[in-house]
């Protein structure tokens, strides 16, 4: 890893209820206190967002939200704004999971559009990308991940760009045990930054942070922290055990 500061986020997806969710955030807050190179985020289910954000406190914990709707207001069942996120104190979203892309199936634009809020409501905005199997094994994974990089940073000015993070998560080492090698990773985390590099120019992808995503362990987490372009991990499963977590957080600490 490189002198960029390195951020873990916790995707907890559909899962924790109220008690547990707090539980699991209290303990993530005390152990953290001790890390101060690494920013790290934490995405609850929307229902627990305030919740979580009362444990939260003080902390260095970042309470971050699993998506966002473009629109400010109206007729849209389900759906959370930025304008009701921001009432939370929520600081941190995420874009274009791949679960939302390819089980809800958000569109590019949709995706698009979600970015331009993001950023517009003042949140640290992570955009996610990523192939699927199939798409791997035809030889498109740099096609794909390009594709869905430059459609979701359309239009994003330079200076938004400090807020926003990206996360490469392949589909299939997301919740499968399997993890892209270090070697693979960083291959795939390269070419996004100098895909950056063409869009922007020398600063923008010399800070832009990069997270690897797709069945992060502790076991796998130092490793894979090791590598030139990759800073951070968004963690999934490991996520909602605090020790893992925790884990995964000191390794990215002291990479």
């Amino acid at each position: 890893m490189t002198k960029r500061r390195p951020i873990i986020g916790g995707n907890w997806k559909m899962q924790t209820d109220v008690e547990s969710g707090m539980l699991l955030a209290g303990d993530i807050t005390d152990s953290i206190e001790a890390c101060e190179n690494c920013d790290v985020v934490v995405y609850p289910p929307f229902i627990y967002l305030q919740a979580i954000d009362s444990v939260l406190g003080q902390s260095a914990l970042v309470l971050g939200a699993q998506d966002i709707w473009h629109e400010s207001n109206g007729a849209f069942t389900g759906e959370i704004s930025a304008e009701m996120l921001q009432d939370i104190g929520v600081q941190s979203v995420l874009v274009g999971h791949s679960e939302r892309r390819h089980i809800l199936g958000e569109t590019y634009e949709i995706i698009g559009k979600k970015v331009h809020a993001s950023l517009a409501g003042g949140f640290q905005t992570v955009l996610c990308v990523g192939e699927t199997l199939e798409q791997r094994e035809a030889g498109n994974t740099l096609r794909i991940v390009l594709a869905q990089l430059k459609s979701g940073l359309e239009g994003v000015s330079v200076e938004q760009m400090q807020m926003v993070v990206i996360a490469y998560e392949p589909v299939w080492a997301i919740g499968t045990g399997k993890t892209a090698s270090p070697e693979d990773a960083q291959s795939v985390h390269k070419e996004i930054r100098e895909c950056v590099r063409g869009l922007y120019d020398e600063i923008v992808a010399d800070t832009l942070r990069i997270q690897y995503g797709g069945s992060v362990k502790p076991d796998n987490a130092a490793e894979l922290f090791t590598c030139p372009d990759i800073d951070g991990a968004l963690v999934g499963g490991a996520s909602l055990s605090a020790d893992s977590f925790n884990a995964i957080v000191t390794a990215a600490c002291s990479s």
